[in-house]
């Protein structure tokens, strides 16, 4: 059967009719220069939504992670306090710690992924006085797109300025946690002191993320971002789509609604284990017991449906905004054959 429904990701949106035209228009200057307009009013619109004195455009959320750790990185060996399960922990770390000289520390996470806050005040004592970087993620992508309560973001971040620590925010998908929580974006990027705000995934653009923090901290990203190649040149033409994915934030709520679908469609198929997260977004986990998940992975492939396989033991479903609520019975079926074979 020819694939027909892909849910390995919101990254597998392509810009629709009215990205491609902003594109197609954008006015564009030698960002390298600092004088591309669409990028600096992304820049400026970016900073505004998420309450912070500036932002960068970066090609990437693993390159903003990067940059916000080198900037924050007062030398060699600081420590990088994070989640076991976080994005940064499982496929960035080795990268902070060549690239940054960090040292990352993975730290036990509860069940609605966040970092357990004794592990994390525990790890900040064994610092030695030296100042480290503690990274949080909203949303929590391996505890099925949790989204993290604002309260307690407030008190892990609170934990590690207590100790002089850098609080970064992995907000990949910050805007379907602020659309599922009810809370502007400001509110959720106020503990930190740098933001990765992702703007190729359910926003829907094509390239790129937002790294948002202070002006002071923004102009040292500038500098990183130029040493690691990353700065790019008329690159207005993929502002001006990531400015329309800005404008649709609160469509979000008509994924989030799409995944409450699946997710209840799913558990309805005998023997499966599907995830039920405190604040849902975007993203369903299921889980076969006794199947492996590269093995279920394949058995769904064959039946036109693609989902990633995770370290958890289940498969990821992301619903983005290509996808449609006929889609529901047909993945619903696809997986009762799977569990059947």
């Amino acid at each position: 059967m020819s694939v027909f429904l892909d849910f390995r990701s919101d990254t597998r949106t392509a810009p629709d009719a009215a990205m491609r035209a902003a594109m197609a228009a954008a006015e564009v200057g030698d960002d390298a220069y600092g004088d591309d307009p669409c990028v600096r009013e992304l820049e400026e619109e970016g900073a505004r939504l998420l309450g912070t004195g500036a932002a960068l455009f970066l090609p990437s959320s693993t390159m903003a992670n990067l940059v916000a750790v080198l900037a924050a990185t007062p030398g060699p060996g600081t420590r990088l306090l994070m989640g076991a399960q976080s994005h940064i922990a499982l496929f960035e770390a080795e990268g902070m710690r060549r690239f940054a000289g960090a040292d990352p520390v993975a730290l036990p996470e509860r069940d609605d992924g966040a970092p357990d806050p004794d592990a994390l005040a525990a790890a900040l004592r064994e610092g030695g006085g030296r100042p480290g970087i503690v990274a949080l993620e909203n949303t929590c992508m391996m505890h099925t797109g949790n989204a993290l309560d604002p309260a307690e973001v407030d008190r892990l971040a609170g934990l590690g300025r207590e100790r002089g620590a850098h609080i970064h925010l992995d907000g990949a998908r910050l805007a379907n946690a602020a659309v599922a929580l009810g809370v502007p974006l400001e509110k959720l990027a106020a503990p930190a002191d740098s933001v990765t705000f992702c703007l190729a995934k359910g926003l829907g653009a094509p390239v790129g993320s937002l790294l948002c923090a202070d002006a002071e901290f923004v102009a040292r990203a500038r500098e990183l971002r130029l040493l690691l190649g990353g700065t790019m040149h008329q690159s207005g033409v993929l502002a001006a789509a990531a400015l329309e994915g800005l404008a649709r934030v609160s469509r979000l709520a008509e994924d989030h609604a799409l995944a409450a679908q699946l997710a209840e469609g799913l558990a309805g198929v005998p023997g499966a284990e599907v995830g039920d997260p405190p604040c849902p977004t975007n993203i369903v986990t299921v889980r076969l017991p006794g199947r492996d998940p590269d093995e279920l992975r394949e058995r769904l492939a064959e039946r036109g449906v693609l989902v990633l396989p995770l370290p958890t033991g289940s498969v990821r479903f992301v619903v983005h905004r290509e996808h449609r609520a006929e889609a529901v019975p047909l993945v619903v079926r696809a997986l009762a054959e799977a569990a059947l074979q």
